[in-house]
């Protein structure tokens, strides 16, 4: 990680990028809190909590990190699941607060583990699918307090209930909502000196209650710190149910966090630690469930927010957090007043701003395996599991590259059987063979990795080869990689050949195939020593002496 000397002009930079982003968090963090349905003290606590102990001891030094659209969506999802099981908010809260305390847990865990360093595996179209699903989530579960209702807990009673609220909408509750979106991609146009969504919060709280509107407030917001949970470590009897989901929450929230801090990567051009960020997101989750606080992760937005205003160290997410807390001490009761239909509206531009719409644009320009991977993820991620989806998809990713791979691999091989007189010439010169030779020396080049997704096709020159040849030679110079399907395949293509008495050498074999093959004993068991030839025409020189001093005539492979 790039290191960061302390001067006047970082400390000030640092200070006005924590303020301001912490500005544009308060109304999110109210928002994603009642999202949730803990309420949106919930959502400030997991802000503060997160935010503060993710700065310090994480591994990005802008990264700003609350309560994020995907882990509020997650979160919801869990507590909606609990308090069916439960009854109540209150009786499923220990359970709830104990699943946040073990996903942050499990997180710290990615990072001992050293996990972070794959996350950049997951291939785009699973990322597409899934970001522009949970945004469709975030704007459809929306509808509701937009209309003037509460809201279902999942997409499909939401459709199921869709027309009751559409024929009894509060009209005030729409203009509201209305309104908050308007102001919140207008104002920038003309001033980004303050964050549009504290324009519209401060703004449309203030005619709701001069107006006297007939609008849905947050409600009380209690006041001073919040109560420590320690109660939650003593209820273990959904442990299965709480196992679950806090695995899931680790897993997005790990996700989450490290593709922000690319990001921050990107702007900043430092290099962040992946797994020092887990360990500290994951701490900062745990401290969020012991007080009550939703989980979350490293927030887009609120990071380039943080950079772009002067934020350069861990200090400024810092102080993004002290900000939150001191709003939650002094300004809990003022809070308390803001319309629902303000989050709802600020909401749904941040869902509209998570859907992936240069995913979607080219959807019809990238490849047919691509475009299937991101619409099957956003369905699954809407209608079904963010989780599932997210394992779908990279199961679905992996089998097609598997099988892409396996595909060029068997094209670009080559070999002396069905080949024009050219391309067998061409062949037989890389090895030094006569031209002469072209039917009694068989040749077969294996260009790319030799694994499970193209072993059978190799099993398959076994069955080719002529009962009346005698040399095979099989060139490895370009098998980078073998695994234990590939290693099964070469000996079987070995004892099949022999039994036909061909004999078979292996030529030029690199450093990891070599090392597998002598692991399980290929070589010497079955490949002898002699059989191998770092240099292919030393190998072809042998045989042809040998090949002149017996005189045998040779077939084609």
């Amino acid at each position: 990680m790039k290191k960061i000397t302390y001067n006047k002009k970082n400390l000030s930079g640092d200070i006005f990028g924590g303020i301001t982003a912490g500005i544009v968090a308060l109304p999110l963090a109210l928002a994603f809190g009642m999202q949730s349905g803990l309420g949106a003290a919930a959502g400030l606590y997991g802000a503060i909590a997160l935010g503060f102990f993710a700065a310090i001891l994480g591994g990005t030094n802008t990264q700003i990190s609350g309560p994020t659209g995907p882990m509020t969506v997650v979160a919801a999802t869990t507590i909606m699941m609990f308090v069916d099981q439960k009854g109540s908010i209150e009786a499923a809260l220990p359970s709830v607060l104990l699943t946040f305390f073990l996903a942050g847990a499990f997180i710290v865990l990615m990072g001992i583990l050293r996990i972070g360093q794959y996350i950049k595996y997951i291939p785009y179209p699973v990322i597409s699918g899934f970001m522009t699903g949970i945004g469709v989530i975030i704007i459809v579960l929306q509808i509701f307090p937009m209309l003037g209702h509460n809201s279902p807990k999942t997409i499909i009673e939401i459709f199921k209930n869709i027309k009751q609220p559409i024929l009894n909408l509060n009209i005030e509750s729409v203009l509201v909502t209305a309104a908050t979106i308007i102001i919140i991609y207008v104002v920038p146009k003309f001033t980004k000196l303050i964050p549009s969504t504290l324009i519209a919060l401060l703004l449309l709280t203030s005619v709701a209650t001069f107006f006297n509107l007939n609008v849905a407030v947050i409600g009380d917001i209690p006041k001073g710190l919040p109560s420590i949970h320690l109660d939650i470590f003593t209820h273990f009897d959904d442990l299965k149910l709480i196992l679950f989901s806090a695995i899931t929450l680790a897993a997005l929230g790990a996700i989450d966090s490290l593709l922000t801090s690319v990001v921050a990567d990107n702007v900043t051009k430092t290099s962040h630690n992946s797994n020092q960020e887990l360990i500290g997101q994951g701490i900062g989750n745990m401290v969020s469930g012991l007080f009550g606080g939703i989980p979350g992760a490293g927030a887009t937005m609120r990071t380039l927010v943080n950079i772009k205003s002067g934020g350069t160290t861990k200090l400024s997410g810092a102080i993004h957090s002290i900000l939150l807390l001191i709003i939650l001490l002094a300004l809990g009761p003022i809070a308390s007043q803001i319309p629902i239909p303000v989050l709802a509206g600020i909401l749904i531009t941040v869902g509209i701003g998570i859907i992936d719409t240069k995913g979607l644009k080219d959807i019809f320009k990238v490849s047919r395996t691509d475009a299937f991977v991101l619409v099957i993820v956003l369905i699954l991620t809407v209608f079904v599991d963010l989780l599932q989806a997210v394992g779908v998809g990279l199961i679905i990713s992996a089998i097609m590259f598997m099988k892409k791979i396996g595909d060029i691999t068997e094209k670009d091989s080559t070999s002396t059987k069905h080949q024009s007189e050219s391309e067998i010439k061409k062949l037989l010169d890389t090895f030094g063979i006569p031209i002469e030779y072209k039917d009694t020396i068989g040749v077969k080049k294996i260009n790319g990795p030799l694994f499970f997704g193209n072993s059978e096709y190799f099993v398959q020159l076994s069955k080719k080869v002529s009962e009346n040849i005698k040399v095979l030679l099989i060139d490895m110079s370009q098998v980078t990689y073998i695994d234990q399907s590939g290693l099964y395949a070469l000996e079987n293509i070995m004892l099949e050949v022999e039994k036909k008495g061909t004999e078979v050498y292996i030529l030029q074999v690199q450093n990891q195939p070599e090392y597998m093959m002598r692991k399980i004993r290929l070589i010497p068991n079955v490949i002898e020593e002699k059989c191998l030839y770092s240099d292919p025409k030393k190998c072809v020189e042998d045989i042809l002496n040998n090949l002149k001093s017996s005189s045998e005539n040779l077939s084609t492979i």
